[in-house]
């Protein structure tokens, strides 16, 4: 099942170390680069993680979200053909593959404004961007022919970029187009504030990204304040269950949790992150304690989207002691995979201590995280304790 997948999700532009300004001749930038991340698809197992979850990999003017053609891989990672040889890669190890679609909005030298398929730009105060005319059927045939094509490439699913600001009657619309022929699709949503539950039911879909959840944890553990955790448990109780969410403590859009909470705390953030309900996605870096802070400008998101090494065997030894832990935990995780679709029962709490359950049927598992006189955190079945870490 895709809603028990976990995704480590990675920023290709960045992590292959492609130039995203400042670009020269089109053929000077073109080069395989997308090739590259298959060194890192063993790690990805070894990590514990089943699913890939790109950032946008097509043509595009400079960071990826301002697409120039869909139908195309971005030359500065390659060709259709390496997109190809990617898909088989990850195919012969089990690796499920979901990509990031931008159908709100194109470049603004995107064929689609000259053809009136697009027209106000300014999007969000981005002036290079041009939002796409969803009421147009011509916009409704080109999104879901873009999206079965690459389904036909053997991609699993959909995160559908700033899903809040496309009219859900759009979505509804052409993904009712996409699972007739593709039913089994998963259409992972990118809310970010809003009725979660409502944005979904009403665009039809499978998911959203939990935003609510990821402030809450990295919040309370930077502000000793599980009270806030709480309150969000309380929330994100309520909506999973109706709904499947997309729970994260990083993604390519915000701070590293290292940065926000300590690599100590981020052990906290990630067993958290593990034993709650939700469909978890680890964002690449974050498993060897990458530190990053978003900036201004046009390089606000260069600190935290970085190129990788080569290989896995150059990464520093600094973080090795973050990727065991992960493993530990990504590894728990897939021994309790009906942890997707649990319930939460918070026990007690002050605002440097929290402890609750997650439960389905017969099965339970007891969570207890301190923050004095060290930050710790064990989590318990009902007769033994299954993982304890305290630095």
């Amino acid at each position: 099942m895709l809603d028990s997948t976990i995704w480590w999700h990675i920023y290709p532009l960045g992590a292959t170390g492609a130039p995203i300004r400042d670009r020269g001749d089109e053929d000077a930038d073109a080069a395989p680069r997308l090739r590259s991340l298959e060194p890192w698809l063993d790690y990805l197992i070894e990590l514990g993680c089943d699913g890939l979850l790109l950032a946008p990999i097509f043509e595009s003017v400079g960071h990826g979200y301002d697409t120039l053609d869909h139908y195309r891989i971005d030359s500065r990672l390659g060709t259709n053909e390496d997109f190809d040889c990617l898909m088989d890669a990850c195919r012969t190890r089990g690796i499920t593959v979901m990509l990031d679609g931008v159908f709100n909005h194109v470049a603004a030298t995107h064929p689609a404004v000259a053809e009136g398929l697009a027209g106000k730009t300014n999007w969000e105060g981005h002036d290079e961007l041009a939002t796409l005319h969803h009421d147009d059927e011509r916009v409704k045939e080109m999104v879901a022919d873009i999206m079965k094509f690459w389904l036909a490439r053997g991609v699993a699913g959909w995160r559908l970029d700033v899903a809040y600001s496309v009219p859900p009657a759009f979505w509804s619309d052409v993904l009712a187009r996409v699972r007739a022929e593709y039913p089994d699709a998963l259409f992972l949503g990118e809310v970010i504030h809003g009725d979660y539950a409502q944005i979904a039911h009403d665009g039809t879909l499978d998911a959203v990204t939990q935003y609510e959840l990821w402030k809450a944890i990295w919040s309370s553990l930077h502000d000793a304040n599980f009270w806030e955790l709480d309150h969000a448990l309380s929330r994100h109780r309520d909506i999973s269950r109706g709904l499947l969410t997309n729970t994260f403590i990083g993604n390519h859009d915000v701070d590293r949790i290292a940065s926000k909470v300590g690599q100590d705390k981020s052990i906290l953030a990630l067993a958290i992150l593990l034993t709650l309900p939700g469909m978890p996605s680890i964002y690449y870096g974050d498993e060897q304690g990458f530190e990053g802070v978003r900036g201004e400008g046009f390089s606000a998101d260069d600190a935290v989207r970085p190129p990788l090494p080569a290989t896995p065997d150059e990464l520093s030894e600094l973080g090795a002691w973050i990727f065991r832990e992960h493993q530990a935990l990504i590894g728990l995780r897939r021994r309790h995979p009906w942890l997707t679709h649990a319930d939460i029962e918070v026990l007690d709490k002050t605002n440097e201590t929290i402890s609750y359950r997650v439960f389905s049927g017969k099965e339970q598992l007891f969570i207890d995280a301190w923050l004095n006189p060290a930050p710790g955190i064990r989590i318990r079945s009902t007769d033994e304790t299954l993982y304890e870490w305290v630095p």
